[in-house]
């Protein structure tokens, strides 16, 4: 990753022994510093990319609205561009490096690299799926029951990678389906029959993209670790890769899809600032998870999740308006929010994050 080059410059000459101990303060006071403002970034990208999702989904504007399929081929475009730079930052912006590399690591390489067409396929397919959610659902509703990739992502890890579960994850797993369960029953609101029959064949189909979704993230997720941990190769490569993949296999379905549409209107109808800063924000999400790794632990990765999931409801409340909370519906939350927490309260290593990626 492009933060150890950082790392691992040779250090200066050993000093006196009076002056290691405010080094060693300072090292420490500056991971730290990177920790809780990677942990700041994640919740202000994931919060803000639900809400502008939810936003973009429901604006009501004169012209065609933007393609789902076109943004998620647009978001891989500008995550290879992204990835390209930062392989480019680990070697020092030797172009000739760069490309020596990228031609070892993927084109001499065709076995490991076509490892990756079958994650990326799915994150694809998950991508597509989240826009269908949250044309369905609040931002609210979504982010919490989105949290059931950890039980996904859980279970694949067990199944795939031999992983063992203490009783806390056990028990935090049992407290996430409970916790889900009561967010999404369904709740004696006002309005006519008809009314109701539309509010709800909706949410039942944000439900079943969302739970969908959580399976692919979960296998996608697993599967992705698994490569990385058989290689030594830069994750940003290996996001590269994912991202060649992604993009072919985006732009089939773009086409299989809505080929009609992209004929007639082109890719970028409906684009607007909007659309432009969803992009954006879905490009640069698995970026930040990944500095997020690097640098903090699973405590405060869910003190994350809690937090984002948390603003989305109070900006959906206040804001967009198109979310009315229950008691149901709190009490779901507040389970999911200590089955966050609790999943990786046993999980904390002494010395490096190697958790379940979530």
């Amino acid at each position: 990753m492009c933060w150890n080059m950082f790392a691992e410059k040779d250090p200066p000459p050993a000093a006196d022994s009076d002056t290691e101990p405010p080094v060693m303060v300072s090292s420490s006071s500056h991971t730290s510093r990177l920790k809780y403002v990677s942990l700041g970034v994640l919740v202000l990208q994931t919060t803000s990319l639900v809400l502008t999702m939810r936003y973009s989904r429901t604006l009501k504007e004169d012209g065609p609205r933007y393609l789902a399929s076109s943004a998620v081929v647009s978001a891989e475009v500008l995550k290879i561009i992204t990835c390209t730079f930062l392989v480019l930052m680990e070697n020092n912006y030797n172009m000739r490096a760069m490309n020596q590399l990228l031609k070892e690591e993927i084109v001499n390489k065709p076995v490991e690299t076509l490892k990756l067409a079958v994650p990326a396929g799915i994150y694809t397919l998950q991508n597509n799926l989240l826009y269908v959610a949250l044309s369905n659902l609040d931002a609210a509703t979504y982010q919490v029951t989105y949290q059931l990739k950890i039980l996904t992502t859980a279970l694949f890890s067990v199944s795939m990678l031999g992983k063992r579960l203490g009783l806390y994850q056990w028990l935090s797993l049992l407290l996430l389906m409970a916790g889900v369960t009561l967010v999404q029953w369904p709740s004696d609101s006002g309005g006519d029959a008809e009314e109701k029959a539309l509010s709800a064949g909706s949410q039942f189909v944000g439900l079943m993209a969302v739970l969908m979704a959580c399976v692919s993230s979960g296998f996608a997720g697993v599967y992705f670790e698994k490569i990385l941990k058989e290689t030594k190769q830069s994750v940003w490569v290996r996001n590269i890769q994912l991202g060649l993949f992604s993009f072919v296999l985006g732009f089939i379905g773009m086409m299989v899809y809505d080929g009609q549409s992209v004929r007639q209107s082109g890719m970028f109808q409906g684009y607007s600032t909007v659309t432009c800063i969803v992009v954006a924000l879905q490009a640069v999400g698995g970026l930040v998870v990944a500095v997020v790794i690097k640098y903090a632990d699973n405590i405060l990765k869910g003190f994350a999740t809690s937090l984002s999931i948390i603003l989305s409801t109070l900006i959906s409340y206040f804001l967009l308006k198109d979310f009315s909370p229950t008691g149901l519906f709190f009490l779901g939350a507040l389970l999911v929010i200590a089955a966050t927490f609790l999943y990786g309260y046993e999980r904390k290593p002494a010395s490096s994050s190697s958790g379940i990626k979530v």
